[in-house]
């Protein structure tokens, strides 16, 4: 299996922004053209991209999908998105964009069986459920409310529904620049048979590299990647070395 490192483009307000723990008002980082930033980090070498629509996640409503079709049109990259995707209709304008793979996170946890026609009609590979958790339990609208399940037997079920992969998203670690928690990951992964990616808390190539080693699929990096703190380029060197 491929490793795969994912810089993020948080897009909020036409801008590209990194929060702590997912709460609007907590911008670390707020950057014009988001086209820009990902161009950066395609400079870097990167050939994968992760593209949340903030906006989209928290308001419902998908407003930076000009920018998203932009960035779509202008790389010649893998590129997931995810953020606001709350109908089938939704999913499939995005994957008709050419985004490679589209993340369902609430839409998927309100009605399960939305992944398994969608994978049906796009292919499996092409469908990602986002299990974003916060003190262990799976949270919905942007992060807002928690479900009190756990992202095992969720996990569990969306594997069975048809997801093609998995987004982990520790929020109790995201955006604080501390490193990762790398338990709660490790029993997702060991629990499914479908890849996982991992997200939150991403700071340092050791991160990564443990992550790569307790058998996720790819990890996504953040606000650590905006700040210095991380190099897309020594990530990438670390990763083929």
């Amino acid at each position: 299996m491929t490793f795969a490192f994912f810089p993020a483009v948080d897009i909020r307000g036409g801008k590209c922004v990194q929060l702590v723990g997912g709460v609007p008002g907590t911008e670390v980082v707020a950057l014009d053209n988001p086209l820009g930033q990902a161009e950066r980090w395609a400079a870097e070498g990167a050939d994968h991209l992760h593209i949340i629509d903030l906006d989209g996640a928290i308001l419902g409503k998908r407003i930076n999908a000009p920018i998203l079709s932009q960035i779509v049109k202008e790389m010649d990259l893998f590129i997931q998105v995810g953020g606001g995707i709350r109908t089938e209709e939704d999913a499939s304008s995005i994957l008709d964009l050419g985004v490679d793979r589209a993340i369902l996170g609430t839409a998927a946890l309100r009605d399960p069986d939305m992944v398994s026609r969608l994978a049906g009609r796009h292919g499996s590979e092409r469908i990602m459920v986002a299990l974003d958790v916060r003190r262990g339990d799976v949270t919905t609208e942007g992060w807002q409310k928690t479900l009190g399940k756990k992202a095992v037997e969720l996990g569990r079920l969306f594997e069975a529904k048809g997801a093609g992969s998995i987004l982990f998203t520790n929020i109790d670690v995201e955006g604080q620049q501390k490193g990762i928690d790398l338990q709660p990951t490790r029993d997702l992964v060991a629990a499914l048979h479908i890849p996982v990616v991992a997200a939150g808390g991403v700071t340092s190539v050791k991160d990564v590299l443990a992550l790569r080693d307790a058998g996720t699929s790819g990890a996504v990096a953040g606000t650590a990647i905006y700040t210095g703190l991380l190099s897309v380029r020594a990530t990438l060197k670390a990763l083929q070395a």
